[in-house]
């Protein structure tokens, strides 16, 4: 604790006595400082007991003692020292009352006290306040370190609360609440993301002080929750981005112990949220030559370098997550097709970057890909999950856990992705994602696993959809992966003498082979549903097979004119 005007009183070589504002005495000494000016107030700071000896005032003149005495407690002054002896042999009463109006503390200083031994005593007091300041806060440097090296960071966190009289959460690169101590706080931390998010949005380092608002009945204000609470924030990384953050509510503004501890707990908690660039790199090579032995068929070498990195990985049902930027995806494509079409099916049709897509990417810094990577490392870090993320040129390998928070993680981001797009159906812009998402697979089936994934790619790519799961592909129709420009000039092309023929008026051949087709050749059934009699429609179907130069005897004929007409049907 600080000096106060109560620890000089009682310091026995002072020999102070109080002559007004007594029972203020509990009143912190920030500084002593002498002056016989008139009005000192100009050269004040507020806090410190004034010494005087009335060289220029008139000190017997109430009114005034009482304009004095007002200025000076309007300054925050902490206390008035009146040395007697020098020019009035006691303390004047006009000086008194002044002081007993106003509530200011006087002390009467006598003749033997110089000032320069209350000035020392403040001062030894002060430095002393600081030494054990200092020693407190090395100490709960060392209890910080101890928690943070056997219960990690939620230990930590409580012995912060503890130290600063409060509560303490922390928060990762997403803003979501990993930890709080003590449990009470879930609600308070909770309460005030959007300032998290704020913090996120400034280059690190960063802190902030904002309000956690009042009251849920919890904490450490007597159960009450009473008071709003003061809650500093503080963002924790050495990056551009921050990785995470640090959120400490206390009552009151923090001491300079309390500031030593979050200090350090600000040290510990980048050292284990922001991990040594070299040793992140590490991870990601093992990570790569983990992927690449389970895609050559060696689980067992792959679980080896694996060890308690990612074993545990390997031991369950896990999903292969491939993720692209739309450019990379579209390359792709253009390279498999080689020709025309396939860059208009890349290139084309795409609508506007929507203001929502806009502020997405934006949040992502510009690079979704590497977002997604961030979002799904994130997850796993909250839920205690292994994943492996490679980097893969342009592509994002993730191995994750089937069922787990970061495949949730994974599908809630490209929810949020296509969300930004307005409902777009088209990844009209080349800074999109697209993702694909294999079945759960084991450690032998790697490599099928990551061709299921490629195969959900190219038909995100080719849907203009986010993400899309290879589980789904089998649910539904063939006919919605056929639909692209390619496939509809095809059946425009193949289709086109039939429109041709009924568009003189001379026969409804198009409807009646789509009838006859959707009736398995069924004449009678097919005949029926077009409300003409089985002869006519046998006539329909040879002037089909003149027209096309083709048989409909022909399974293959039958199957390409089916789909021709399923994507037309679909176009229209």
């Amino acid at each position: 604790m600080p000096p106060t005007l109560a620890s000089l009183v009682h310091h026995s070589a002072l020999k102070l006595t109080v002559r007004a504002g007594g029972e203020r005495l509990d009143t912190p000494v920030r500084w002593v400082h002498a002056s016989e000016l008139t009005d000192p107030v100009p050269y004040m700071e507020g806090g410190e007991l004034l010494l005087i000896t009335a060289l220029k005032l008139d000190a017997e003149d109430a009114d005034a003692m009482r304009r004095y005495v007002k200025r000076l407690v309007g300054a925050g002054v902490a206390g008035l020292g009146f040395a007697v002896g020098v020019h009035y042999d006691e303390t004047p009463k006009a000086l008194v009352d002044a002081a007993e109006g106003e509530g200011l503390p006087l002390l009467e200083v006598p003749r033997r006290t110089p000032f320069l031994a209350i000035s020392k005593a403040v001062s030894a007091a002060i430095a002393a306040d600081q030494y054990r300041a200092v020693t407190a806060g090395f100490a709960a440097q060392r209890e910080l370190t101890k928690q943070a090296l056997s219960d990690g960071p939620e230990g930590l966190l409580t012995a912060l609360a503890s130290q600063v009289d409060g509560w303490a959460a922390l928060y990762d690169a997403s803003g979501a609440v990993v930890a709080t101590a003590p449990e009470w706080a879930g609600r308070r931390a909770a309460r005030i993301t959007g300032d998290v998010e704020r913090l996120r949005e400034r280059a690190a380092p960063a802190s902030s002080v904002v309000g956690g608002g009042a009251g849920d009945g919890e904490g450490g204000d007597g159960g009450d929750g009473s008071g709003e609470d003061r809650v500093e924030l503080h963002s924790l990384g050495t990056g551009r981005r921050a990785r995470a953050a640090l959120a400490v509510g206390t009552a009151a503004a923090l001491g300079t112990a309390e500031r030593y501890a979050v200090h350090s707990a600000i040290a510990l908690l980048t050292l284990t949220t922001e991990r040594s660039r070299s040793l992140y790199a590490a991870e990601q090579r093992i990570g790569a030559a983990v992927l690449r032995m389970l895609l050559a068929g060696q689980p067992d070498h792959a679980r080896g370098v694996a060890g308690d990195l990612y074993g545990g990985l390997l031991d369950a049902p896990y999903r292969m997550i491939l993720a692209e930027a739309a450019s990379a995806s579209a390359g792709r494509a253009r390279a498999r097709a080689g020709d025309a079409d396939a860059d208009a099916a890349a290139d084309g049709g795409g609508a506007p970057v929507s203001a929502e897509a806009a502020a997405v990417l934006a949040e992502a810094g510009g690079d979704l890909v590497g977002g997604l990577g961030e979002v799904v490392e994130s997850a796993a870090a909250r839920s205690g999950e292994a994943v492996l993320v490679v980097p893969d040129g342009e592509r994002l390998v993730v191995l994750a856990a089937d069922r787990g928070a970061v495949v949730a993680a994974c599908a809630q981001y490209a929810e949020a992705v296509g969300g930004a797009r307005g409902g777009s159906e088209q990844t009209g812009d080349e800074d999109e994602l697209v993702v694909g998402i294999s079945a759960p697979a084991g450690p032998i089936a790697a490599g099928a696993a990551y061709k299921q994934a490629e195969q959900a790619l190219s038909v995100a790519r080719r849907r203009g959809r986010v993400l899309v799961e290879h589980e789904d592909l089998a649910a539904g129709s063939v006919v919605p992966l056929l639909a692209d420009d390619a496939v509809r000039a095809f059946a425009d092309g193949l289709l086109r003498p039939l429109y041709e023929h009924d568009a003189t008026g001379r026969g409804d051949l198009v409807a009646s082979l789509r009838a006859w087709l959707s009736r398995h050749g069924q004449w009678d059934a097919a005949a029926a549903d077009l409300g003409v009699h089985r002869h006519t429609l046998r006539y329909r179907m040879r002037r089909v097979e003149e027209i096309l130069g083709r048989s409909l005897d022909d399974p293959d004929v039958r199957m390409e004119l089916w789909l021709a007409l399923k994507t037309t049907a679909s176009a229209e």
